[in-house]
């Protein structure tokens, strides 16, 4: 019995070393590791806007009466900070800069050239704002695609706009560059004439873009169409954009990530001469800054305007930039308090910019 049992747990030894032997591998052969655990990078955080703008855009933005969109971004150090800066508000002569870049952008591809010229006749005039209208009615006028981008920008014309528009490629153009650009919540409509129709409860006729013909025909609607028309358009509007979009796509512009250097520079040297909205951003500089900028305004129904902006690049005397864009979706304050609400937002980023890069200036 005791042999029995001896032979037994003998047998269990040689097996428990036969398997063990098994699983060492021979001499010279590499012991497989496990292999490392990746985890996914994470993001880098952007940099934290500074306190005290922070704290100022969003005072500001609050003891506004009327809804309104401010962000301020840093070119250079890349922060940012905002008031209701992801809301939709019209931009109306704002988008005349997506326009200014499409057309730019098919220059830098080829497609076209600033010198080519266009035939302008009664068939292209718009409405509102239009100073070449007077051209065009004394018997037609040719123009280069250069000098309806200026015209445009600087003046605001709208009928040079639209002519540019067309010229280089229609609404689907444009809003084909915002796409391919990645530039976010930015929409753009149909140009004038079907934007600010619609806005006010008609359909587009050529007859509108003569005298009050356009004023004669809105005031004939009820006002119950009217209103109705106005405030589908502040709630979701055809030619939205958000304050946050705008002070990026400004950004990427000024880093010169949109187009190329030449059409770069010309773009904001032709911005820097706009010669409307005098004291709304501009209003806030201090000698030495310089400021490339676009406006925008809405139509008026009562003592409501839906859409009263600006937007542009801040540069400081040291180079150093700031891209800034005040949204006013809806308001009923006079015009001067308006103007002071974007004169502030300057100010409050020049004196940032003062407390970081000059330090005998405080708070």
């Amino acid at each position: 019995m005791t042999s029995h049992w001896l032979s037994l747990g003998l047998a269990i030894v040689a097996l428990g070393q036969s398997g063990s032997s098994a699983m060492v591998p021979a001499a010279g052969t590499a012991v497989p590791r496990a292999a490392p655990v990746v985890r996914p990078a994470q993001p880098a955080r952007p940099p934290q806007a500074p306190t005290y703008l922070a704290n100022r855009v969003d005072e500001l933005g609050k003891g506004f009466n009327g809804r309104v969109g401010i962000a301020v971004r840093s070119v250079n150090e890349g922060w940012s900070t905002s008031w209701n800066g992801n809301e939709l508000s019209p931009q109306q002569s704002v988008s005349k800069l997506w326009v200014a870049i499409t057309a730019l952008d098919a220059v830098d591809r080829g497609r076209v050239r600033l010198d080519d010229r266009v035939s302008m006749t009664r068939s292209d005039l718009t409405l509102f704002h239009q100073p070449i209208a007077s051209k065009i009615l004394g018997g037609g006028t040719t123009i280069t695609l250069g000098e309806l981008m200026f015209q445009a920008l600087t003046k605001s014309d709208n009928t040079c706009n639209d002519k540019l528009m067309r010229s280089v490629g229609g609404p689907e153009a444009v809003r084909s560059m915002i796409r391919n650009k990645g530039l976010g919540a930015i929409r753009f409509y149909e140009g004038e004439r079907s934007l600010q129709s619609r806005i006010a409860g008609l359909t587009w006729s050529p007859s509108y873009s003569i005298g009050n013909a356009f004023y004669e025909a809105r005031n004939a609607l009820p006002m119950a169409i009217r209103k109705a028309a106005f405030d589908r358009y502040v709630e979701d509007p055809y030619d939205g954009a958000s304050a946050n979009a705008i002070v990026d796509a400004l950004a990427a512009l000024k880093r010169g990530e949109l187009l190329s250097p030449s059409s770069t520079a010309r773009l904001l040297t032709i911005m820097s001469q706009t010669s409307t909205g005098k004291n709304r951003l501009r209003g806030g500089l201090k000698p030495g800054w310089s400021l490339s900028h676009k406006t925008g305004t809405g139509q008026i129904l009562g003592s409501t305007q839906a859409g009263y902006n600006d937007i542009g690049i801040l540069t400081a005397p040291d180079g150093r930039s700031y891209s800034v864009a005040v949204m006013i979706k809806k308001t009923s304050v006079p015009l001067p308090v308006r103007m002071t609400l974007m004169n502030n937002v300057v100010r409050a980023t020049i004196v940032q910019h003062e407390m970081r890069y000059s330090p005998s200036i405080t708070l």
